[in-house]
């Protein structure tokens, strides 16, 4: 048969395809020129010059430190719900008492408490635990709110391993330390590559904990960075974009080679 054109589906296609495009083309487009260039044509206007100085200038204003803080951040957070939610997940979906569901049931109550909500008392622990102006002070927090999530999508995960692969491993006389990194972290690698982007994107895109728990230059990351492009003057936009596309581009990286166990993660497939 013959296949029919969707003309609307088209025409909502190419509509959709410019709402995305154009704001992209805005951010691009005034990085590459200058504050007043970009004042005086406007932003949707063709850039009649070239220039990289928005982009050096963002490394010169101390992006190179912001950028290695939050790389800091982000990797340590990581590391701690890796190191975390695994074996507490294991726990969670393989033992049958009341103990393990009453801690999974507090992680869940975990979704419901917003950040913002607890900013005080976090910000009066973290003062009395001498971590105030600390990067630690804002890695503690973060991982603390991005366990819930990451213990619901990688228990979701191994529930979906059959029981049958465990009594098998049972009955080669396997160890719950040999089933869980013979079986379930290998099985697990879909629900793994979810909690470890969604981690690391909470912790880069931080805000609120490093703007209440900081207060140095030295411990600035690139959210709060980015606040040094407005002066009193007013806003320097092409060079406040370039540092935003530059803070971009790893995010960016880690979604292109992890979309895919991403998706599946938070569809509950990451273990078929």
């Amino acid at each position: 048969m013959k296949p029919r054109r969707n003309v609307w589906a088209g025409f909502g296609s190419t509509a959709w395809l410019i709402v995305v495009a154009l704001p992209l083309y805005v951010m691009i487009s005034a990085t590459i020129q200058t504050q007043q260039g970009y004042s005086s044509h406007g932003p949707l206007s063709f850039p009649t010059t070239f220039t990289l100085d928005n982009y050096v200038g963002a490394f010169t204003s101390g992006f190179g430190l912001y950028f290695i803080n939050t790389l800091i951040v982000t990797l340590s957070v990581v590391a701690i719900v890796v190191v975390l939610v695994p074996p507490l997940c294991y726990s969670i979906v393989r033992s049958r008492s009341r103990f393990a569901t009453g801690v999974f049931r507090l992680f869940l109550l975990g979704l419901a408490v917003p950040s913002t909500a607890v900013i005080v008392p976090i910000f009066y622990l973290i003062s009395v635990a001498g971590l105030y102006d600390n990067l630690l002070g804002v890695i503690l927090p973060t991982a603390a709110f991005a366990l819930p999530v990451c213990t619901l999508i990688m228990s979701g995960t191994m529930r979906d391993i059959t029981p049958e692969l465990y009594e098998a491993m049972a009955v080669d006389g396997a160890t719950p330390v040999r089933t869980f990194f013979q079986l379930v972290m290998p099985l697990s690698k879909g629900g793994l590559s979810t909690i470890i982007v969604f981690s690391a994107l909470q912790a880069w895109n931080g805000f609120l904990f490093p703007l209440i728990l900081t207060q140095s230059e030295s411990t600035r990351v690139i959210t709060l960075g980015l606040f040094n492009f407005q002066t009193q003057y007013g806003v320097n936009v092409p060079g406040l974009l370039a540092a935003v596309v530059l803070s971009m581009l790893p995010v960016l990286l880690v979604y292109l080679f992890a979309r895919r166990a991403l998706v599946q993660g938070l569809m509950g497939m990451g273990g078929k």
